[in-house]
C-alpha cells in the first residue's frame, strides 16, 4: 500500500462483502493478490463470493455491522488470521423502506438505517483505525462507501440521505486524525452502479417533480477498479473523495 509494502500481500476487510459493490470490490482485490476478510450477516453469500475467486486468500467472517460485539470479532479474526490490516472498505449499507414519506417513516426503519450505515461504518472504522494505530508498520487506509446521496437527496429517503451525508463527516474526522499514524482515509461517491439494489432504477424511480423515470446504470465493476485505485496509492497519497456515477444519470441538476 506504501513503498514498505508493495512487495508483501496486503490485507484488506471489506464489509457487505456478500452481494452487490462489496462483492465486486472483494472480487477485485483477491484478483489483484490481496488477502482479504469478507464480512457480511449471511455466511452463505460470504462464501459464494470467497468461491468466485478460488484460491486466493481469503476469509469470511459473519458479521453484522451493527453490534459492537460482531465487529469486535471480525478484527480479531482479522488480526489472528492476517497479522495486520492494510485497508477497511466501509460498505455494509441499507437503503431502508424506500418511497416512504418522511410523516409515515417508522422510528425503528430509521434507527435500522442509522444503525447500519452510520453506526456500523463508525465500529468498523474505529476498530481499523485502532489496529492500524498500533500494528508495524504503522499505518493504513480507511475508504467509505458514501453516496450520491451524501450530496443529493432522492426523493423520500430521508434516513439513507442523513447516514449518508453523516458519512462525509466521518470521513474527514477520520482523515484529520490519522494524520499522525499514517493512516488515511477517503470516501467514494457512488450513483447507479448495477447491482440488485439499484435494479428498480432501470424499470422507474421517483424523481424530484414526482414523475417515474427510468435511470442509466454503469457496471459494477468500474467502480470496484476505482476503489483497488485508490487502496494501491501509496499512504503519502489519498483522493479524499471521489464520485463515479454512470455518466447520464440525473445528478448533476437533480431536482
Amino acid at each position: 500500500m506504501d513503498d514498505q509494502r508493495t512487495s508483501e500481500t496486503r490485507t484488506a476487510v471489506v464489509t457487505g462483502a456478500g452481494s452487490g459493490i462489496g462483492r465486486a470490490v472483494a472480487l477485485e482485490l483477491l484478483r489483484a493478490g490481496w488477502r482479504v476478510a469478507l464480512a457480511g450477516r449471511r455466511t452463505e453469500t460470504l462464501e459464494e463470493t470467497a468461491a468466485l475467486a478460488p484460491g486466493a486468500g481469503s476469509l469470511a467472517v459473519r458479521t453484522d455491522v451493527s453490534r459492537p460485539e460482531d465487529v469486535a470479532a471480525l478484527f480479531t479474526a482479522v488480526r489472528d488470521g492476517f497479522g495486520r490490516l492494510d485497508l477497511l472498505f466501509n460498505n455494509a449499507g441499507t437503503f431502508g423502506p424506500g418511497g416512504v414519506p418522511v410523516e409515515e417513516l417508522a422510528y425503528d426503519a430509521w434507527r435500522h438505517v442509522v444503525d447500519t450505515n452510520l453506526n456500523g461504518a463508525f465500529l468498523c472504522a474505529q476498530a481499523a483505525f485502532r489496529q492500524m494505530k498500533e500494528q508495524d508498520p504503522q499505518g493504513g487506509r480507511i475508504i467509505n462507501n458514501g453516496s450520491i446521496s451524501a450530496h443529493t437527496p432522492r426523493p423520500r429517503s430521508i434516513a439513507y440521505t442523513a447516514t449518508k451525508h453523516a458519512l462525509t463527516g466521518l470521513t474527514k474526522s477520520l482523515s484529520l486524525e490519522g494524520r499522525p499514524y499514517r493512516i488515511a482515509c477517503g470516501q467514494i461517491d457512488i450513483g447507479n452502479a448495477a447491482t440488485d439494489m439499484t435494479e428498480r432504477m432501470q424499470s422507474g424511480i421517483l424523481q424530484a417533480n414526482g414523475e417515474l423515470a427510468a435511470e442509466p446504470v454503469m457496471d459494477v465493476a468500474d467502480v470496484a477498479r476505482t476503489v483497488r485505485h485508490m487502496a494501491e496509492l501509496p499512504l503519502e497519497a489519498n483522493v479524499q473523495f471521489a464520485t463515479v456515477l454512470a455518466t447520464n444519470m440525473p445528478f448533476i441538476g437533480r431536482g
